[in-house]
């Protein structure tokens, strides 16, 4: 068995940029999954819907019984034992507490392993994610009480094309640079047609997760700066 890292330093899914961190996180078991054998995809996608599920972000750590497990993948308890073996032993999860008179089990997710699972596959999704996933590992040593944290670097604006995309853009930089570089940033006017503004992001993830999680944000941006627009549409290449 491997060894289990960062059982005791947890981590803080806290605070400007947690949502990306923990979205990120959750692209990473994916992505194990999808790359890897058909047991694994398995054993990803329950993962991940437990996670989703049950995962306390402020503590790092999940507290869940065996027979919920069971109940939430639709196996019965002794599959949901298997499971967790399978996931413990493969060091993506990792066991506080076990379940003992009449408590229920805590595990952490293992941030190290799944960085260093998913790590091959990084750059199907993107090279922002790629990014953002070395960004999240810390130097050798260094604890993550010892992090400083610092306001990151701006991202250079977009070039005014006459949408409104570069001041919305600058005021989406000033409420929150974290975001902004994570998910704007590389986002490229396509220009105006009837009343909807297009914004082509690098790839078909991005576009997605974008679209989903930030249009209205977006679209606000775009209104405050103001453009002429009802709608904003992101593309993919």
């Amino acid at each position: 068995m491997r060894p289990r890292k960062e059982a005791a330093s947890p981590r803080q899914f806290t605070g400007s940029g947690a949502a990306v961190q923990k979205y990120d996180l959750l692209t990473a078991m994916a992505l194990i999954g999808l790359s890897g054998s058909p047991a694994m995809q398995t054993s990803m996608l329950r993962t991940v819907a437990i996670v989703t599920a049950r995962y306390n972000w402020a503590q790092d750590e999940m507290t869940m019984g065996q027979r919920e497990m069971a109940r939430i993948w639709h196996v019965c308890v002794r599959t949901a034992k298997r499971e967790v073996k399978r996931l413990t032993d493969a060091s993506i999860l990792i066991q506080l507490r076990p379940g003992a008179r009449g408590r229920v089990a805590a595990y952490r997710l293992n941030h190290a392993e799944i960085r260093r699972l998913s790590k091959p596959v990084w750059e199907c999704v993107g090279p922002d994610y790629t990014a953002r996933m070395a960004g999240a590992c810390e130097p050798a040593g260094q604890g993550a009480g010892n992090v400083i944290p610092i306001r990151p670097e701006l991202t250079a604006l977009p070039e005014d094309d006459g949408s409104g995309w570069t001041a919305a853009a600058a005021r989406l930089q000033d409420e929150d640079p974290v975001i902004y570089r994570a998910w704007f940033g590389a986002l490229r006017s396509r220009g105006i047609d009837g009343g909807i503004l297009t914004l082509e992001a690098p790839n078909g993830f991005q576009a997605s997760y974008v679209t989903n999680h930030y249009s209205r944000r977006l679209l606000a941006a775009m209104l405050s700066s103001g453009a002429a627009i009802r709608d904003v549409k992101i593309s993919a290449p």
